[in-house]
């Protein structure tokens, strides 16, 4: 029935599905484990309760997304066996090390430490919880580090050799892990699941204002949100040139695609908005700023920038989808920005927990950064084909050698099990968010308990304490 489809076309679309599945629980949760380390802190600080009430009820999103971040990062492993297995056996002595080490370094500490933050509350002291806490946000962080190593080297491959039976050999680590595309990339990516966080949480908190409910928390939450808006969004900016010069230099291609400028020119315009056109190599209808682009990559208003038809056509990437992807990730960056403007100034004038178009926007921008970071992956990853390792690997080389049936049939499986898996999921953290958190009161005072046992260990009689 599928024999006539395209086996390598089928197994990129079976990869992308699954990958940004996969791809939105880590950059919630790396994020949302930093907050959680600063909410418990706020907490031992201060001794509000508010603070604690506030991390319990994001301790279990977080539960949540983390098992459905693994559920969802195993599928893809197997899928390196069955549709790539020409792409696993050829750089595998590269990557293989890279990824097991991301599970003996990264995993196994989050999944230990894990169990702590979610049970260990009032049976551990509060230092030992707060360091589970510390510790599973570095591990995050420590996932994201060899992760995007690995991802990386496939863009800016370095410290190999190729054997002479075909596979890639490793030559110097530290070439490999630290390659030229590495650093921006990482900053990047920790940008972006940080604000991707903040907005969710200023969403969540603007819909207890908007409803007058779990007030005290939800000014917690949105002012957090608003203070990492400010400060992260315009560093996000700014890691985005770093990293777009960086491509300009090792993948100019891909630059301009993003650019959709065709024509090798001084002072190259920016087009705003356009239609590229592969076949007419051509961008129609395009809204264009005179010399920006130019200044923007080279940081000269007559600086050359390189076009589409300085490559062959067999070489370029898919224009269209990285012309859009990329105008969706930078259009959303923008809005991030203003927000985090509107908000401090509101801050300033006393009105940011009583403004309520200002809350339904939070609300309704909350699933902004999961977009943002799917369209800055699709960027990058359509953007570097032909390629499966820049420059050394075509990807129509790395498929496995099997016809397009069972491909098919797995990718109809995923999409039935994804859609009935990750749905529950979303489904049950939707309901947390609706009942909010547990105040002290809602959880002790039924056992006639005035204080639970954690804080009364923290806090002395005299409100001095002992930590």
């Amino acid at each position: 029935m599928f024999e006539n489809l395209d086996p390598v076309l089928l197994a990129r679309i079976q990869f992308a599905f699954t990958v940004s599945f996969h791809i939105l629980f880590p950059a919630f949760t790396i994020g949302l484990a930093s907050w959680l380390a600063v909410l418990e802190w706020r907490w031992l600080k201060t001794g509000n309760p508010v603070y604690a009430e506030t991390y319990r009820f994001w301790v279990k999103i977080f539960a949540v997304t983390f098992g459905m971040g693994v559920v969802s990062g195993v599928v893809m492993s197997f899928q390196f066996g069955t549709n790539w297995s020409v792409f696993s056996d050829a750089v595998g002595n590269v990557l293989g090390p890279l990824l097991g080490y991301e599970v003996l370094t990264a995993f196994f500490l989050e999944a230990s430490f894990l169990g702590v933050m979610l049970f260990g509350w009032n049976r551990v002291s509060p230092k030992m919880h707060f360091a589970a806490t510390l510790i599973v946000a570095v591990g995050t962080l420590i996932s994201a580090f060899w992760i995007l190593s690995a991802n990386s080297w496939m863009h800016t491959p370095q410290g190999f050799v190729p054997g002479e039976d075909g596979l890639l050999y490793p030559t110097d680590w530290l070439a490999v892990i630290f390659n030229p595309s590495f650093p921006y990339r990482f900053a990047h990516m920790v940008t972006a699941a940080y604000l991707t966080t903040a907005f969710v949480a200023a969403g969540v908190g603007g819909y207890y204002l908007v409803r007058d409910r779990h007030v005290p928390h939800a000014r917690v939450m949105l002012g957090m949100a608003m203070i990492m808006a400010i400060v992260v969004a315009p560093l996000q900016l700014l890691m985005g040139d770093l990293h777009g010069l960086n491509t300009l230099k090792h993948q100019p291609a891909k630059v301009a695609a993003m650019e959709g400028l065709w024509e090798t020119r001084s002072g190259a315009p920016l087009v705003l908005f356009g239609w590229p056109d592969a076949e007419a190599e051509a961008t129609h209808y395009a809204i264009e700023i005179p010399k920006l682009s130019s200044l923007i990559l080279t940081h000269e208003l007559d600086g050359e920038v390189q076009g589409l038809k300085a490559w062959p056509r067999e070489e370029r990437p898919p224009v269209a989808s990285v012309f859009w992807s990329f105008r969706i990730m930078v259009g959303i960056g923008a809005l991030m920005i203003l927000t985090g403007l509107v908000g401090l100034v509101l801050f300033l004038n006393n009105r940011l927990f009583d403004t309520r178009w200002f809350h339904y926007w939070c609300m309704a921008f909350a699933p902004a950064g999961f977009i943002a970071v799917l369209a800055g992956w699709f960027v990058t990853e359509i953007g570097r084909q032909p390629y499966i390792v820049f420059e050394v690997m075509r990807t129509a080389e790395a498929v496995s050698p099997i016809d397009g049936t069972p491909i098919a049939i797995s990718l109809a499986a995923f999409v039935f099990t994804y859609g009935f898996v990750f749905g529950a999921g979303s489904y049950y953290i939707v309901k947390l968010i609706r009942k909010g958190p547990d105040t002290e009161e809602e959880l002790y005072g039924s056992h006639g308990v005035k204080e639970p046992p954690l804080v009364t260990g923290m806090v002395s009689e005299k409100g001095g304490q002992n930590v």
